[in-house]
């Protein structure tokens, strides 16, 4: 299993923070058709889904193997 999707969600949310950090200099307004806010808080949402479920399912491997391990020691 890949670290990927963890890491692309870790770029996705610094690159919201620099947008922010970009807006809140005065350096763009707008980003396209779209407003600043609307970008950062897209990225950072779609970076942290990325985090959050990359975690979510090593947990889940991880507690798979626990009750694969149990179950073969008790046989």
């Amino acid at each position: 299993m890949s670290r990927a999707p963890r890491l692309a969600g870790y770029a996705l949310m610094a690159a919201a923070v620099l947008v922010a950090a970009l807006t809140r200099r005065g350096g763009a307004d707008m980003i396209g058709p779209f407003p600043a806010v609307a970008v950062v808080l897209f990225v950072g949402m779609i970076g942290v889904m990325l985090v959050f479920t990359d975690l979510m399912v090593r947990g889940l491997y991880a507690q798979v193997d626990a009750a694969k391990t149990r179950e073969e020691e008790g046989e």
